[in-house]
C-alpha cells in the first residue's frame, strides 16, 4: 500500500509540473520590417540591410512585442509613396525611398521609456543604397548589436536589444512581473498544488500502515 501510494503520489504532480513551464507565453520585444504593396503591408523577407528598394518603394519599421512574425503588428497609417514624397523631387542618379517608422505602443515599450510619434520620411539616396542605409539618412541615431540586429531607430529605445518578455495581457519585461528571489522558481498556485497532493499522500500512507 505504501508502494502505491507513493505512486499515486508521482502521478499527481507530474501534470502541475509539466505544466510549470507554459504558464506564461513568450515573445520578443524588437524592430519589425516591412514592406508595402500597395495599401497593404508584408513582412519583409529579408533584413533591411539587404533589401534594396527601387524607387517609388515605401519602407516601414514598427516597434513591438511579438511571438513571432505570425502574429508580428505592423505599421500603422495610410501614408502612401506621393504622399511622403511629394515635397521630394527625383534627381538623376539616385532614388527616393519612403520610410514610415512606427515606434510603437506605450505596452510596448521597455521599462521607463515612452514610446516619441510615429513619422515618415522621403529617403533621396544613390541607386545602389540598401533600406538599412535609406534609413540611416533621415532617422540617425540608429544601433546595432553584435549580430547586426536592428535594435533603436532614432534613438529609440536607449537601451535591450529583441530581449524576451512575457506575451500576457501586459506585455511588460519579464523582471516586472515576478520578484527577482522567484523569478526562476515555480509560481505560487503550483507550489501550494504540490503541497496539498503531499498532504493527502502523506494521509494515504498512515492509513496504509495502520491497515498493515
Amino acid at each position: 500500500m505504501i508502494r502505491r501510494a507513493a505512486v499515486l503520489l508521482l502521478a499527481a504532480l507530474l501534470p502541475l509540473l509539466a505544466g510549470a513551464g507554459q504558464a506564461q507565453a513568450t515573445g520578443y520585444r524588437y524592430w519589425s520590417f516591412w514592406e508595402q504593396d500597395g495599401t497593404a503591408w508584408t513582412y519583409a523577407t529579408q533584413g533591411p540591410s539587404l533589401a534594396r528598394p527601387a524607387d517609388g518603394d515605401v519602407h516601414g519599421f514598427r516597434f513591438s512585442v511579438s511571438e513571432d512574425s505570425a502574429d508580428a503588428a505592423e505599421p500603422r497609417g495610410t501614408a502612401d509613396f506621393d504622399t511622403i514624397c511629394a515635397k521630394t523631387p527625383a534627381a538623376d542618379g539616385e532614388k527616393r525611398v519612403a520610410l514610415v517608422v512606427d515606434f510603437g505602443t506605450s505596452a510596448d515599450a521597455p521599462s521607463g521609456e515612452t514610446p516619441p510619434a510615429g513619422r515618415t520620411a522621403c529617403a533621396r539616396v544613390p541607386e545602389d543604397a540598401t533600406t538599412a542605409e535609406a534609413l540611416a539618412s533621415v532617422a540617425k541615431p540608429l544601433r546595432y548589436d553584435a549580430n547586426a540586429l536592428l535594435c533603436a531607430i532614432a534613438g529609440y529605445p536607449e537601451k535591450g536589444c529583441g530581449e524576451q518578455v512575457s506575451t500576457d495581457e501586459d506585455p511588460a519585461p519579464a523582471e516586472e512581473k515576478t520578484g527577482s528571489d522567484d523569478s526562476d522558481g515555480p509560481s505560487v498556485g503550483l507550489a501550494a498544488g504540490i503541497a496539498v497532493v503531499a498532504l493527502l499522500a502523506a494521509a494515504a500512507i498512515r492509513q496504509a500502515r495502520r491497515r498493515a
